[in-house]
């Protein structure tokens, strides 16, 4: 009987291991820890399983990505670097299901959404018909 490989030397992680956050080990860049803590503190229930601040950091960075991603593209449209929250506001009022789910949010200095009805825009082909005043020099 030998005692190699037997002893609190041998059992368990490295000594030198470095601490992986929840965080990483999920590939996310929102931070599960904290928001752990936040539903803990928070009393939405008396426990809190191990997945659920996983989940929901997920849900959070997937829905932080779309909204990033629809407001870059307002920006390019408007050939501008930097987003405002104007380019954010027209991101999600011009997304059918972005629009529903922020629906009664309120984004400060986003302005309107343009619209203009049906009714009001110039019919085409009415002009023609007509051979009327056009200002064509």
């Amino acid at each position: 009987m030998s005692t190699v490989g037997k002893g609190k030397g041998s059992r368990g992680k490295a000594a030198s291991a470095t601490k992986t956050s929840r965080s990483q080990k999920a590939g996310l860049q929102f931070p599960v820890g904290r928001i752990s803590r936040f539903m803990k503190h928070g009393k939405y229930a008396e426990r809190v399983g191990a997945g659920a601040p996983v989940y929901l950091a997920a849900v959070l960075e997937y829905l932080a990505a779309e909204v990033l991603e629809l407001a870059g593209n307002a920006a390019k449209d408007y050939k501008k670097t930097r987003i405002v929250p104007r380019h954010i506001q027209l991101a999600i009022r011009n997304d059918e299901e972005l629009n529903r789910l922020m629906s009664n949010a309120i984004i400060a200095s986003g302005g309107a959404v343009p619209f203009i009805h049906q009714a009001l825009l110039p019919v085409p082909g009415k002009d023609e018909k007509e051979g009327g005043a056009t200002q064509e020099l």
